[in-house]
């Protein structure tokens, strides 16, 4: 294992996440399973770990963080990236009538707790609001956010699915700089390119992370005109059809790191490829094209 990086700095560069919405789902939930699944992506270089207070019904930081007291060097060698926000009537929450978004000061400082509790550490490397809430009091919760980074729980912010203007709302009330957006982006989700998202981001040199970049797998099981320039890529470059999808989202100039949800050490290493893969603009814009399904104009 190699020496832990700066999250941000690896962030410039051609990077991978892990995700860890699906460990629940897929019953990967052992301490042993869990950590063999982090050591295998911190052997193939991913250190970014991506959760949220919700996943597995509020339940997925504690297993992460079982796994981390299974194997504690672990957690010397990645990344914790965690999302708070969302209130579902579930797990710690159960009490709730409906399910609705807080970015109050009580709520996102009880989160945060929470999840360092479970996860058995004093400082997240990123915390990220989950989603835009409507009812957000952006004076109140940039203060609160600015806090969580002054007194060290919180090393930076940013949010997830956020678009540009709900962004900015939220940056005009803090002194601290958000620094992440986390979006939906893949081929088959390829709006951002073009509705000024990305180009938002880039301008202002904000890091991005994709979520889905597999197309929730549809990418991996297309039949289509998608399907085959994504094989016949994949074939040239000896790799698998999920690392040119990935290498499609690392080869943009905005330094876009996937966030990869497999919870299978082998399809794990098979899309961490995505890393040696080079495609030329030509490759990228074969790809764009079967994304749309049609020449650009």
């Amino acid at each position: 294992m190699g020496a832990r990086r700066n999250l941000l700095d690896g962030l410039e560069q051609r990077s991978l996440a892990l995700g860890t919405m699906r460990l629940t789902d897929a019953g990967v939930t052992s301490p042993e399973s869990v950590a063999n699944l982090l050591e295998t992506a911190v052997e193939v270089g991913i250190t970014a770990l991506d959760l949220a207070d919700i996943y597995g019904g509020y339940t997925t930081e504690r297993i992460v963080g079982d796994a981390f007291r299974h194997r504690p060097e672990l957690l010397d060698e990645v990344h914790l990236i965690t999302k708070c926000g969302i209130v579902a009537p579930v797990g710690r929450h159960e009490s709730a009538r409906v399910k609705h978004y807080d970015t109050s000061r009580h709520h996102i400082e009880t989160s945060v707790d929470a999840s360092l509790d479970a996860l058995g550490t004093d400082q997240l490397d990123l915390l990220l609001l989950h989603r835009p809430d409507p009812l957000m009091d952006a004076e109140a919760t940039g203060a609160v956010l600015d806090d969580l980074v002054d007194d060290g729980r919180v090393g930076a912010v940013g949010v997830s699915n956020f678009r540009p203007w709900d962004w900015s709302l939220l940056q005009s009330a803090m002194d601290r700089p958000l620094v992440l957006n986390q979006i939906e982006l893949s081929l088959n989700r390829l709006e951002p390119f073009s509705n000024g998202d990305l180009a938002f981001h880039q301008q202002h040199g904000h890091h991005v992370m994709a979520w889905s970049p597999l197309g929730g797998g549809r990418s991996m099981h297309d039949k289509g005109m998608l399907g085959q320039r994504l094989d016949v890529l994949a074939e040239a470059n000896d790799v698998d059809r999920s690392a040119i999808a990935a290498a499609f989202l690392l080869h943009h100039p905005a330094s876009i790191s996937p966030v990869l949800g497999t919870t299978s050490p082998e399809r794990l290493r098979a899309v961490a490829q995505a890393t040696t893969v080079k495609l030329d603009t030509q490759d990228w814009f074969w790809l764009y094209e079967a994304g749309l399904g049609s020449e650009i104009p």
